[in-house]
């Protein structure tokens, strides 16, 4: 065999090696993309994103859409060719994938932290879109979780009303534990609550909840000596009327700020956004401010793909958002609902000049 056809077949082959490689080796990193982006005020899967009932509401026009993330999943890593080609990508970031999914949680316990998060951001949307709105929020104590194997399993359950500890009201779940170290390990604690099935079925009736029972729970010792019962108290709101917000498959908080004002926009004639096309992300508390949170750049992407002209941006996130602003789209600072509704004003009314933009750090 010629010394040159026999070159170029070595090449060849080492180059089919080498690529058959990269293939098989996996790395270490997970790939964001991305994601879908739902217009709050509309429809998905052919259910209305927000329900209200035993309220007046409006149909606004125009798009306050959340933004998403997608990502590879907890299980799967990637080869080789994948991560390089994703680095190369405008539209993808590689990331060490224990970043997105500690070593410490399973796949599972990532989901599930998702999913509470989610449902923690809709309800402090409907806190700030209510109190914005100067509508009357009730707060009170609940079992948030209970620990599996403690001395409170099968005893108190998630979403139990605390309403006392041994006889002395709460207010505020920091009570609840003050109350519970005051005893020694081994003693018993009184618990007064309205289990969460009458609760809930008070609420959806519009009524205070009735029907509480006293709980006896012997406490165990922590690490630290303390008297602990395996519970993690929280704080709980009941609404004047039903707020029900349906969106499958998403987890995280960052929906929390497009959630609120999509709240208010079907609560209060007229639109928010004067039918412009904005959308955004960003947490939510219920005091109204607003958070950061991860992906920007994919979710300003996936926002400007969708149509978006204007983009609520967390303060925050501006400078690293401000560094590559898809063609098109205008990035507007915010650090509360407040802020929001006032560049929603001045896009309504056409006067943009003086939004608050984001600008690179």
């Amino acid at each position: 065999m010629p010394r040159r056809t026999a070159t170029m077949l070595t090449s060849t082959l080492l180059l089919i090696a080498l690529l058959c490689a990269a293939v098989l080796i996996r790395v270490p990193y997970a790939e964001m993309s991305p994601g879908p982006t739902v217009n709050t005020l509309g429809e998905h899967g052919g259910e209305p994103v927000l329900s209200i009932e035993g309220r007046k509401t409006y149909e606004p026009s125009g798009h306050l859409n959340m933004t998403t993330v997608r990502v590879t999943g907890a299980d799967y890593r990637m080869n080789l060719v994948e991560a390089v080609y994703g680095w190369l990508a405008e539209d993808s970031a590689v990331v060490p994938h224990d970043t997105l999914y500690p070593d410490d949680k399973s796949a599972e316990e990532v989901r599930e932290e998702n999913a509470e998060e989610f449902t923690q951001s809709l309800e402090s949307a409907k806190v700030a879109a209510l109190r914005e709105l100067d509508v009357p929020v009730g707060e009170r104590v609940v079992v948030a979780s209970v620990v599996k194997g403690g001395p409170a399993e099968d005893r108190l359950h998630a979403g139990d009303v605390i309403t006392a500890v041994d006889g002395e009201a709460v207010k505020q779940p920091g009570d609840v534990a003050e109350l519970v170290t005051e005893h020694e390990p081994g003693e018993d604690v009184v618990f007064t609550v309205v289990p969460a099935k009458a609760a809930r079925a008070a609420e959806k009736a519009g009524e205070k909840p009735t029907g509480s029972r006293e709980v006896t729970v012997t406490t165990d010792e922590a690490d630290d000596g303390r008297a602990v019962v395996g519970i993690r108290a929280g704080l709980d709101h009941t609404f004047p009327f039903e707020i029900e917000i349906q969106l499958a498959d998403v987890g995280g908080p960052s929906a929390g700020l497009m959630f609120a004002l999509g709240i208010m926009d079907k609560l209060t004639p007229g639109d928010l956004t004067g039918g412009e096309f904005v959308a955004g992300t960003g947490t939510i508390d219920g005091e109204g401010r607003v958070g950061p949170i991860g992906g920007i750049r994919m979710k300003t992407i996936a926002a400007r793909d969708k149509g978006a002209e204007y983009f609520l941006t967390p303060e925050d996130n501006c400078a690293t958002a401000a560094r590559d602003v898809p063609e098109g789209l205008t990035l507007v600072r915010v650090g509360t609902i407040d802020d929001a509704l006032r560049a929603l004003e001045d896009i309504r009314e056409g006067e943009t000049a003086g939004l608050p933009r984001c600008t690179a750090g």
